[in-house]
Parts: structure tokens; sequence; C-alpha cells
């Protein structure tokens, strides 16, 4: 099994990276989070490595941190969520927030991540709620302030809106540190705008 790799980044597309190891080029599926932390074309790249072995397939997952590649593990040990669910809920949602929301059982913030129902939410709580991993379980359980909720929100309505998560950030942040009204429907709104403008 491949544990780890470190080479020169050869392509890089949506979720997916060709990374050349000693002029062996993998082919590696990565969340949205480990997308956007590693370099450009051309750079070193070290990733920690899931293998994932089928009867039909076998496929790399890559990660740029151990509690991602934690997470990644536990979530496909769930029953009904496979790789392609594990990764998509890591590129909704940052590895520090998903481990608060399943600790603290926040179904609803759990189902604001595409292409995650009620039923899978539920199912991640009651399986991953006592099985997180050591570095998740001993960071405090803060509760999450107003403008944590207002961003997720905001956040996960871009997406919706096809908007690529990772991309907006820093303009709904920069929205929510300037913006004195704080309802919803005024913060997408200026967001919009400043997205639509620029």
């Amino acid at each position: 099994m491949i544990a780890h790799l470190s080479g020169t980044l050869r392509d890089k597309q949506l979720q997916r990276l060709i990374l050349d190891v000693g002029g062996v080029g993998y082919d590696v599926v990565v969340p949205l989070s480990t997308m956007y932390a590693i370099g450009d074309t051309g750079s070193t790249v070290n990733l920690r490595i899931h293998t994932h072995v089928r009867e039909d397939a076998l496929q790399l997952f890559g990660f740029a941190t151990a509690l991602e590649q934690a997470l990644f593990e536990r979530l496909i040990s769930v029953s009904g969520i496979g790789p392609k669910v594990a990764l998509s809920i890591l590129s909704g949602i940052e590895p520090a927030e998903l481990t608060r929301a399943i600790r603290t059982s926040d179904v609803a913030r759990l189902t604001r991540i595409p292409g995650v129902g009620k039923k899978t939410a539920e199912r991640v709580v009651l399986e991953l709620k006592d099985r997180l991993p050591q570095a998740a379980a001993s960071e405090p359980a803060a509760a999450p302030s107003a403008d944590d909720d207002a961003r997720a929100d905001l956040l996960s309505a871009l997406v919706n809106l096809g908007y690529n998560r990772a991309s907006v950030e820093k303009t709904v942040d920069k929205v929510l540190n300037a913006a004195e009204n704080r309802s919803f429907e005024s913060l997408l709104r200026e967001t919009l705008k400043l997205l639509i403008g620029r």
C-alpha cells in the first residue's frame, strides 16, 4: 500500500493532481482544502496517501494534513459513505468545523454541505461522535459564534449558486468584517455585489 508520496506537481485540476515521483506519474484525488494548500505546477509536493482498492480499480487519495486523512478514513468507515462522498464532505467544510459539528451533533450544519442529506448527516454523527481522530478530539469544544454561522451559511449559499467555495471565502470574510446589517439577506446581497463587480 502507498502511504506517502513526495514529488513534483505536473498537473493540477479540480480535486485531481498528477504527481511525478522519480519519473512515474501518480494520479491522486484530493479534497479542495488540500488542492488549495499545495503549490502550483512545478512545485515539490508532499502528500499523505490513502490507497483505496476495489475489484475494478485502485485509487490514491491525497491529503495535506494528518487530520484530513484521519477524517477521510473515519468517514469511509460509515455505512453508505464511499470515498466520493467523503471527499465531498471534506471539500465542503473545514476539518475543525467538521469535527465540531460531529462532536456537538450539529446535523443542521452537516446537511448544509452539498450532497449530504439528513440521514447521512445523522449516520455520521451517530457512528463518529466517539471515534474522532485524537488530534480533533483534543481540540476545545468551543461553541460557534454568530459570525461562524453566518459565514457557513453564506458559503453554503454561494456554493449552491455555483461559486467555488475556496475562491469566495476571502470575499465573504471581507463582507462580514465590514457589514453593519447582519441579516443573511443583506450579507448575501453585499457578497454578490463584490463578486459580480470584481
